[in-house]
């Protein structure tokens, strides 16, 4: 069987760099693909707000990681989604997608279409990729314990879900985590620095995921009677994408993950205590090692480039510094999620930075 059965893990992922101009009908291209869900973030200024957009939902539906808002309608923000990227409206008092600054977008790719899905308790419309293990969900909540289909035909390994239509955190489950923990209830928060939650919450059910579905909880974050949620779920690819967690060595030569990959995106939370922040790297924003050049999932705040030093490797991630965002002394336990650039083997194998 082949290592991977992605060739091209840019026709599914693909980081995209852009300088806004403040007006309107602004293509932005050279993403390769139609993209399903596009976060967008300014890199230069803080204050501007990270901005989740997806295909299900419709493209001038915007969300934000770094805070619990309800769902916002932007007309003048991405206007719709094309064949190699995404048009942007002038952002009139906004700023946060096409203001006079330089921009970053990090884009995937589900089934430029969506299927009704009816696996779980809940019925769900779904755009799924079964190939690179990625589909968004969109379903109502019920009040009750339920499962849910989400469409890609492998276990999630990481599922992250937003309420629409009210101002409840983004909820993450990290299936890699919950089993370490030993209670699949476990789960993190994206626009938040805290700690994983404590046993017994009600957000996700003491069960493992499965093949065709995940389950939720009766908590109005994930499964409110009558509220409208969005979650993207996204599966192990084999050379394309990892999700895991790891222990910090507080070494400048410091802990190694292995990906199977040479990545392109990554994203590191501390599990174990609070006060650290998600952060992200990726392959275009820092061409060479050591990459240090981050932005925060739960911040608003300007890219920066202290603190949070990884190296890109052939084959994964190799922490080289001490800083207890990533590789904390004395037990601490970290989330990952990556996705590749090339795969070590096939018929396209990486090579070293």
């Amino acid at each position: 069987m082949a290592y991977t059965t992605i060739k091209k893990p840019s026709d599914y992922f693909n980081t995209k760099l852009y300088t806004g101009n403040s007006t309107d009908n602004h293509t932005i291209s050279g993403v390769g693909f139609q993209p399903d869900f596009t976060w967008i973030k300014d890199r230069d200024r803080s204050g501007y707000n990270h901005r989740l957009q997806d295909s299900v939902r419709g493209a001038t539906k915007s969300l934000i990681s770094n805070l619990s808002n309800a769902e916002q309608t932007n007309a003048d923000a991405v206007k719709s989604f094309n064949s190699d990227g995404f048009v942007l409206g002038n952002d009139a008092g906004n700023g946060s997608f096409n203001g006079n600054s330089n921009f970053v977008s990090w884009n995937w790719l589900g089934a430029n279409g969506t299927v009704a899905n009816t696996d779980g308790d809940i019925a769900s419309t779904v755009s799924a990729s079964a190939t690179s293990g990625f589909s968004i969900v969109s379903y109502t909540g019920t009040g009750s314990n339920a499962t849910i289909g989400h469409g890609l035909g492998a276990t999630p390994q990481v599922v992250l879900i937003k309420e629409l239509n009210g101002t409840n955190n983004w909820l993450m489950s990290h299936q890699p985590l919950s089993a370490s923990l030993g209670d699949y209830s476990r789960f993190m928060v994206l626009n938040s620095t805290s700690a994983v939650s404590g046993a017994g919450n009600v957000v996700f059910q003491n069960s493992a995921f499965t093949s065709s579905v995940f389950n939720v909880g009766t908590s109005a974050g994930s499964n409110g009677s009558g509220q409208n949620y969005i979650a993207y779920c996204f599966a192990d690819v084999q050379g394309y994408s990892k999700f895991g967690s790891y222990l910090g060595n507080g070494n400048a030569d410091g802990t190694f993950i292995y990906t199977g990959f040479k990545p392109a995106w990554f994203m590191v939370k501390q599990t174990n205590a609070a006060g650290n922040s998600w952060h992200i790297l990726d392959n275009k924003r820092d061409s060479f090692n050591v990459m240090e050049k981050n932005l925060r999932a739960n911040l608003s705040n300007a890219e920066f480039d202290t603190g949070v030093d990884f190296d890109f490797l052939s084959n994964g991630v190799k922490m080289r510094n001490t800083d207890g965002a990533s590789n904390n002394f004395g037990g601490s336990t970290y989330i990952y999620m990556a996705f590749a650039e090339e795969p070590l083997v096939g018929d396209n194998p990486c090579t070293a930075r």
